[in-house]
């Protein structure tokens, strides 16, 4: 979605009148707004063990940047539809079930790490950018796997619903690269796979692998290769043409990044100790994030 399309959202929104006391504000009302007004529910998609933006803490309770992120549109819900008391429930999700479980109503809103690509605008929609990872190669240090090039005729661990480790075909130098794809079902299962030694290497996000490798047993033991496969903008994710709720979605992230929260949202789950270990992943906010950050947008790879 372009950034023309975002100030259409957020004409849109505005157009609602949202806290004037509209006497045809439910009438109105249309896709997830309606749905909310109607059933004073929310469900969110949560994910497991997507650190730091969707994980379990130590009560299995699911928190994470993305999950303050949208507790903030729950907060923007509650007042524009003056439902103090809106229910919110929890559903986890996978990447394999994300986009199916928004399709068919499991889910409202889905606040995870998933990245805003064209491809998946044509099943659903995106808000604005809240962060930018490169997909990088985890491997052990004592593995053998110095490039690229040594991850010929090797299983290469991928998460089930992801494409990340596609984009190994497509980097100058894995063209010629031959490999055997073993999937696990989630970040955390794909883990445990070069943990166990089935797969010599993880391609993923740098900062899913990088809170994956803090909370493992021996940090130590590994590494991400140089080589950035791509650059990828994760968004919050949302049904397809569903203007409103996108508005308001929208908006509520930018008042956010305006005020300046988003930087002590970030630094609370990327520079500080986190559950459930207390371990601080020590990841600074990257120039392309502050880049977004001056000038927000939704669009997508």
């Amino acid at each position: 979605m372009k950034l023309n399309s975002l100030a259409v959202a957020l004409l849109a929104f505005s157009g609602l009148q949202f806290g004037a006391g509209s006497a045809a504000l439910a009438q109105e009302l249309t896709g997830t707004l309606k749905k909310v007004k109607e059933l004073k529910t929310i469900t969110l998609g949560h994910r497991e063990s997507s650190v730091p933006f969707s994980f379990l803490d130590d009560k299995q309770q699911p928190v994470g940047y993305s999950m303050d992120l949208c507790d903030k549109v729950v907060s923007a819900l509650k007042a524009e539809l003056k439902i103090p008391d809106l229910k919110v429930i929890m559903q986890p999700v996978t990447s394999a079930n994300r986009i199916n479980l928004l399709g068919n109503g499991t889910i409202d809103l889905e606040c995870g790490s998933t990245t805003n690509t064209m491809e998946r605008q044509r099943q659903v929609a995106f808000g604005i950018t809240t962060f930018v990872a490169n997909v990088k190669t985890l491997v052990k240090k004592n593995g053998g796997i110095k490039s690229l090039a040594d991850l010929n005729g090797k299983p290469i661990a991928t998460t089930s619903g992801s494409t990340a480790v596609q984009l190994i075909k497509a980097h100058e130098k894995g063209a010629k690269i031959d490999f055997k794809e073993i999937y696990g079902k989630d970040h955390a299962e794909s883990f445990l796979l070069v943990e166990a030694d089935r797969a010599v290497a993880f391609v993923m996000d740098d900062v899913l692998l990088a809170g994956l490798v803090a909370n493992s047993r021996t940090p130590e033991a590994y590494r991400l290769l140089d080589d950035v496969l791509r650059a990828e903008p994760y968004s919050l994710m949302l049904r397809k043409d569903d203007p409103q709720f996108k508005a308001l979605v929208d908006k509520t992230l930018l008042d956010v990044m305006k005020s300046g929260e988003i930087k002590k949202i970030y630094a609370r789950w990327f520079e500080s100790s986190i559950p459930p270990r207390g371990i601080n992943l020590r990841f600074p906010m990257s120039q392309e994030l502050k880049e977004i950050l001056k000038s927000p947008n939704d669009k997508g790879i």
